[in-house]
């Protein structure tokens, strides 16, 4: 029972560090950091770092116990998923779609889309631990990708709209 609790705190801190880390880069991404004065940006960016770096040095290691299948199930579903992260610069729209069928194969919960079997049948090879830990890590890239295409959405309307009064400002010159 006592090393229960204690694996349950120690992947609980684990999951907070990950939480943290992902707040301070999605700080240090945001589309206010583009708003304010570059003094501002610097010292936030300073400070960001600074949280950074010491979260980082917080290591929390919570092994778990693995049969040789579960071993290969486990290294079989991170290989996949590493592959369809690195095609993220290739086709994102793709990738995106791909995790989205990955993370569907973790979930418990009626899927919105398309459900990859095979990586469904991987995933249950792999210990509980590990299946937690696969479904946080999908979760986690697809909340970054959300992201990422809040902050192009923004940029890219933000730059319409300067294009736009940058051409309404040359009309009326020329008008």
């Amino acid at each position: 029972m006592w090393v229960e609790a204690l694996r349950e705190a120690a992947t609980a801190v684990e999951q907070e560090k990950e939480i943290l880390l992902e707040m301070i880069h999605s700080i240090q991404n945001s589309q206010d950091m583009r708003q304010i004065s570059d003094g501002e940006r610097e010292e936030l960016n300073l400070t960001a770092n600074r949280l950074m770096g010491r979260t980082l040095t917080v290591e929390v290691s919570v092994e778990t116990i693995r049969n040789p299948q579960q071993q290969e199930s486990l290294k079989h579903a991170t290989r996949i998923i590493d592959e369809v992260v690195n095609k993220f610069l290739d086709d994102l729209g793709n990738a995106k779609s791909h995790l989205m069928s990955l993370y569907s194969a973790c979930s418990s919960e009626v899927p919105h889309g398309p459900v990859d079997q095979k990586f469904q049948s991987i995933v249950i090879g792999c210990a509980l631990e590990d299946q937690k830990k696969i479904k946080r890590r999908l979760e986690t890239l697809l909340r970054n990708i959300e992201n990422s295409d809040k902050a192009i959405k923004l940029l890219e309307h933000s730059k319409g709209a300067g294009t736009k009064t940058l051409q309404q400002n040359a009309e009326s010159k020329f008008n």
